[in-house]
């Protein structure tokens, strides 16, 4: 399906959540299928190995947040995909219309023993700005939007108590409200495969990270 040109411009401008009756139909078959080896760390994407956990985060271009993510200690697998929309099995096309309703997520496995979810609570946090609402840095649209997915209550706990810590840290930095969005029962849609390891495939490839400078508490 080709871009509306004109809706691309116009949520580049000045971006709104479409309404789910207007977002694009998507799809019934995945747009990766199978799904390929990590290139840095060796499983197969979406594997979570005994022991471990599953993760969401949306903190802008996912080719940057990916590998801040693959390069946590305690992380064993990744994936960069779209979610908190209503298009199933979107395309980057069609998500970068803001017509699909996700935002560019990063699935994150993860190995409790090594690295706890408010440990990757802090590196969501201190790895963007969650109050600029529909962009980071100089992306712009609903499909860079913070927010966090979590899996469980016990993660959906975690995620609303270090949001309310968080906003008193930015706060006391002079920084506005936090938008980003927490939202249980959303669906993971892998991206295509030449987003997987964006960055270790194109070393060289521009994602900046828009960090604020301003530290979660380590109490």
């Amino acid at each position: 399906m080709d871009i509306d040109v004109a809706a691309f411009i116009r949520r580049s401008i000045s971006p709104e959540p479409v309404a789910p009756d207007k977002a694009l139909p998507g799809r019934a078959t995945p747009i990766l299928d199978p799904l390929p080896v990590h290139t840095v760390l060796g499983l197969p994407l979406g594997e979570v190995p005994d022991g471990c956990r599953v993760a969401y985060f949306a903190l802008g271009c996912f080719w940057g947040a990916e590998k801040l993510f693959w390069t946590t200690n305690g992380v064993v697998n990744t994936a960069a995909g779209y979610m908190g929309g209503y298009t199933p099995n979107p395309t980057y096309k069609e998500t970068c219309t803001g017509d699909t309703g996700h935002t560019e997520t990063v699935q994150v496995a993860y190995d409790p023993k090594v690295v706890s979810y408010d440990d990757l609570l802090r590196v969501f946090w201190e790895n963007h700005d969650p109050t600029q609402r529909y962009r980071q840095g100089n992306d712009v649209g609903t499909q860079y939007r913070s927010a966090i997915f979590p899996t469980d209550d016990a993660q959906l706990v975690a995620a609303v108590a270090s949001k309310d810590a968080y906003q008193t840290r930015m706060t006391a930095a002079g920084y506005g409200q936090i938008t980003t969005e927490i939202t249980s029962d959303a669906q993971f849609f892998y991206a295509e495969d030449y987003h997987q390891q964006y960055l270790d495939k194109n070393p060289d490839g521009y994602c900046p990270i828009h960090a604020t400078g301003v530290l979660c508490s380590r109490d």
